[in-house]
């Protein structure tokens, strides 16, 4: 008999929810909080509203806004460094990723001390983490139910995947309101990340029948939202379902990890500063591609959850469709579709795909790889 784990935070969702960061700080014990987030979500007057909130609760915090994309091994050092000074006994993260992973690194050493580097891996973390509350400002990443943190090694030049049940954070606070004021590049850049997290939850190798049900949800909840939401910042519906697919596609890779796509497109970030979101718009048909014939039955499933008409169609015929359906959901959102196009070095593709067949990810990937593997995927898709 197999055995499954499956764990997930608390989850606050709805319009207005970030107004609930406060409060629920308070409720997990908090006097004393540390804020993480970056100069953009300043700017946008989303950081103001959670130190109104905590302000309101009774709280006293702390500021710490200089997270980059990709957020670097230095920036947690800073940011630990204020926590300890400050004798913080919290962390809230508000942003993308970027700063919600970092906003997790933070807490982790803040407790557990050393070096980020030391918890590269999988179950690195010894002791207990400070209380955790997370709010994503784009529907992407779902670091904020996830036992991921993704950090740049800023000397190796790569990204260290970090993961742990340590690290999936007390409360997440999803508030759709916070994805009107993202450009159209990033609405569309998030929300392939999204899309690529649904997708290779699903065939992931650690799959199982609770992560497929928020796999298969999420999916079909991009096919039919991201167009809309990345045409219009005013299209509340098309942002409020967006943000579901981001959250049930977090809970899903959270549990079932991922695959090529993530730690190919992790080995990229590595050494460009280029979003995340667009490394993966790149990757994930030719990944798909490769990944077929691992899961017929899968793919032509999520052909099904994209509204794909494959009425009478074997598997793998189906599968291809799927693989169809997102090239033209990539082209029609006007997300790159070649690494040239970011201006990726060709020959930086063979110590590329070293880093990426190292990377946690690859190894819940359906389908057995090799360096050359990855090294002709990469060159399709440059």
């Amino acid at each position: 008999m197999n055995i499954h784990k499956f764990i997930m935070p608390e989850i606050i969702f709805g319009n207005g929810a970030i107004d609930q960061v406060g409060n629920s700080c308070l409720r997990l014990g908090a006097s004393n909080v540390l804020i993480v987030s970056d100069q953009g979500i300043s700017e946008a007057g989303w950081l103001e509203a959670v130190m109104k909130s905590c302000e309101k609760a009774g709280l006293k915090y702390e500021t710490f806004i200089d997270i980059t994309v990709n957020p670097k091994d230095i920036e947690v050092d800073k940011g630990r460094d204020l926590y300890l000074q400050k004798e913080c006994d919290a962390v809230i993260g508000i942003g993308g990723g970027s700063a919600i992973d970092a906003a997790k690194a933070i807490a982790l050493l803040a407790t557990n001390g050393g070096n980020i580097h030391d918890y590269e891996g999988v179950d690195k973390i010894t002791h207990p983490l400070p209380p955790q509350v997370m709010i994503p400002t784009t529907a992407g990443s779902g670091s904020e139910v996830s036992q991921f943190s993704i950090i740049l090694n800023t000397e190796q030049k790569k990204k260290m995947t970090i993961i742990s049940k340590s690290l999936i954070p007390d409360i997440a606070i999803i508030d759709p309101e916070t994805l009107v004021t993202k450009s159209a590049h990033l609405t569309a850049s998030t929300g392939i990340d999204v899309l690529t997290h649904g997708i290779e939850s699903y065939i992931s190798l650690a799959a199982t029948p609770l992560t497929d049900v928020y796999a298969r949800n999420s999916i079909a909840l991009v096919a039919n939202n991201l167009r809309p939401s990345v045409a219009s910042k005013l299209n509340k519906e098309a942002k409020t379902n967006m943000a579901m697919a981001s959250l049930q596609a977090g809970i899903a890779f959270s549990n079932a990890i991922l695959g090529a796509v993530h730690a190919m497109s992790h080995a990229v970030g590595g050494r460009y500063p280029i979003l995340h979101g667009d490394v993966n718009s790149i990757l994930l048909p030719h990944v798909m591609e490769f990944n077929l014939i691992a899961n017929p039955p899968k793919f032509a499933d999520i052909a099904y959850q994209l509204g794909v008409k494959a009425c009478g169609m074997s598997h793998m015929e189906a599968g291809k469709t799927a693989i169809e359906f997102v090239k033209q959901l990539i082209h029609d959102v006007g997300a790159p579709t070649k690494l040239s196009e970011i201006d990726v070095k060709k020959e930086e593709i063979p110590q590329m795909s070293i880093s990426a067949l190292n990377d946690a990810c690859m190894i819940t990937n359906p389908r057995d790889v090799t360096v050359e593997t990855i090294e002709e995927l990469f060159r399709k898709a440059w």
